[in-house]
């Protein structure tokens, strides 16, 4: 049997707003019970570093945006391990925003963590 391989096309273009030499990524933990979709905004639990959709009127650290989600994950029946970009040029109208929030209120703070929000079209 002769070993064979494969590729597909990745097409980031859904979310990426260009200047994709400065995307990076890093490995990150999806809490158990979510189920959320590339281009979602995460926040961070401050208790057990796991990551959760960002809402603004979270009190457990979750509430602050920290990374943008790379891959669709689903970590309906427990933690799961993904992948979330921690910097690049995102189209803020392609992002999933939690519950209170939207471009405006989280620009600033991901902007400083190196991920920078470009609104596109009219």
């Amino acid at each position: 049997m002769t070993a064979g391989f494969s590729s597909t096309a990745f097409t980031p273009g859904d979310i990426i707003a260009g200047n994709s030499h400065l995307l990076t990524t890093r490995p990150i933990t999806l809490a158990s019970g979510e189920n959320l979709a590339r281009g979602t905004v995460l926040g961070k639990v401050t208790a057990d570093g796991k990551y959760l959709l960002s809402l603004s009127a979270a009190v457990d650290g979750s509430e602050v945006p920290d990374l943008i989600l790379a891959e669709d994950c689903d970590a309906s029946a427990g933690d799961k391990a993904a992948v979330a970009y921690e910097r690049g040029d995102f189209i803020e109208q392609a992002l999933a925003y939690g519950t209170g929030h939207d471009a405006d209120s989280v620009r600033e703070t991901l902007r400083d963590k190196g991920i920078v929000l470009i609104k596109q079209g009219d």
